[in-house]
C-alpha cells in the first residue's frame, strides 16, 4: 500500500519536472513539483538518497507551496564532484546557488539527516531568508559519538579511505527486485510500495542490464576536518525562525532535548514519532505529515 493521500506525483507516472542549475561548475539536478506563485519550500534529502524520496511528502504540500527538491552533488541525477570532498561547505554553497537560481528571497526548508544538517546550517547563516525550518534527524552525531582525535589520525584515516574507495566497484544487482530487497534490508520499516519507489528512482541500468545505485561511492567518506561543535551550535543559535526537530523513537539518534542540543535553538518544537527509525517520513508517513502540516500552518 502507498502512503494515504499520495497518488498523483508518486504513482501517476507523470512525476515532477526536471531542471538543472550550476554550482562550482557542477551541473546539479532538481525537481519541481509545481505550485509556482506560492511561497517556496525546498526539500533536501540525506546521504546516499535522492530527490524523489520526497514525492509523497511533496504531494501533500504542493497546493500551498511551490515545492522544489534538489539532488545533492554526488547523488541522484546530479554531477559527481570528481577530485573534491563531499563536505558541508560545498553542500551549503549548492543550496545557496539553487535559491539564487530560483530568485528566492524567502524559503521554508525541510531536510532529512544530512539534508537536515544542511538546512539548519543554512538557516543559521541566512536567518533573514528562512521562514521555517524542519530537520528530521538532522543534528549530526550525538554528543557521546563525537571524539576529537588528533589531526594526523583523521588525515591518515581519510587517505586510507580514499585509497580503498578508488578500488571499490559499485554493487550490481541483476534485477530491480534484488536492489529493492537490499533497500528493504537497509530499512525494514519501509512498506513494499515505498521500497519499490525509492529503488526505481535511486538506481540506473548499466550496459550489461544490471542495476547500480546512482550515488557516488565517495559520498561515503567523511572529510578529515574536525567536527566543530562550537561553530555548529553558533549557527543553530542564530536561527530566528521557528524550528521543528523530528526524531524516530527507534532511531540511533539521541533525543536532542535530553542531550542538550535543542537548547541552542531560540524557538523550537520537538516531535518524537513512535515506531519510526531514522527515515521518519517514510517509516510513519501519515503521522509525520500530521506534525509537519501542523507546524507549517502554525502562525507562531
Amino acid at each position: 500500500m502507498k502512503p494515504q493521500g499520495a497518488a498523483t506525483v508518486a504513482s501517476s507516472g507523470c512525476g515532477p519536472a526536471s531542471h538543472s542549475f550550476f554550482s562550482q561548475r557542477l551541473r546539479l539536478h532538481y525537481v519541481d513539483y509545481g505550485g509556482d506563485g506560492n511561497r517556496l519550500l525546498v526539500l533536501v534529502h540525506g546521504g546516499r538518497d535522492h530527490a524523489r524520496n520526497w514525492d509523497f511528502v511533496a504531494e501533500r504540500l504542493v497546493g500551498k507551496y511551490h515545492v522544489i527538491a534538489p539532488d545533492l552533488r554526488g547523488h541522484g541525477d546530479s554531477s559527481w564532484a570528481i577530485g573534491s570532498t563531499y563536505a558541508m561547505p560545498e553542500y551549503e554553497l549548492d543550496l545557496a546557488q539553487l535559491l539564487r537560481h530560483l530568485d528566492s528571497a524567502k524559503v521554508t526548508l525541510v531536510g532529512h539527516s544530512l539534508g537536515g544538517a544542511i538546512v539548519l546550517h543554512y538557516a543559521g547563516m541566512y536567518p533573514e531568508s528562512v521562514e521555517r525550518v524542519v530537520a528530521i534527524e538532522g543534528l549530526g552525531p550525538p554528543p557521546e559519538m563525537i571524539v576529537d582525535r588528533p589531526v594526523e589520525e583523521r588525515m591518515h584515516e581519510w587517505i586510507a579511505t580514499m585509497q580503498e574507495l578508488a578500488t571499490r566497484q559499485p554493487r550490481r544487482y541483476r534485477t530491480l527486485a534484488e536492489a529493492e530487497a537490499r533497500m528493504r534490508e537497509a530499512n525494514p520499516h519501509l512498506s513494499p510500495a515505498m521500497a519499490k519507489h525509492l529503488t526505481v528512482h535511486g538506481t540506473m541500468r548499466m550496459e550489461d542490464g544490471s542495476y547500480v545505485w546512482k550515488f557516488d561511492n565517495y559520498v561515503r567518506a567523511w572529510p578529515p576536518y574536525r567536527y566543530d561543535v562550537e561553530s555548529v551550535q553558533r549557527l543553530w543559535s542564530r536561527i530566528t525562525c521557528p524550528v521543528l526537530l523530528v526524531r524516530g523513537s527507534e532511531s540511533w539518534a539521541s533525543n536532542p532535548v535530553i542531550d542538550g542540543r535543542a537548547a541552542h535553538f531560540k524557538n523550537y518544537r520537538y516531535v518524537e514519532v513512535a515506531g519510526a527509525g531514522h527515515w521518519v517520513h517514510h517509516d510513519r508517513f501519515d503521522e509525520f505529515m500530521k506534525h509537519l502540516t501542523a507546524f507549517l500552518g502554525d502562525g507562531r
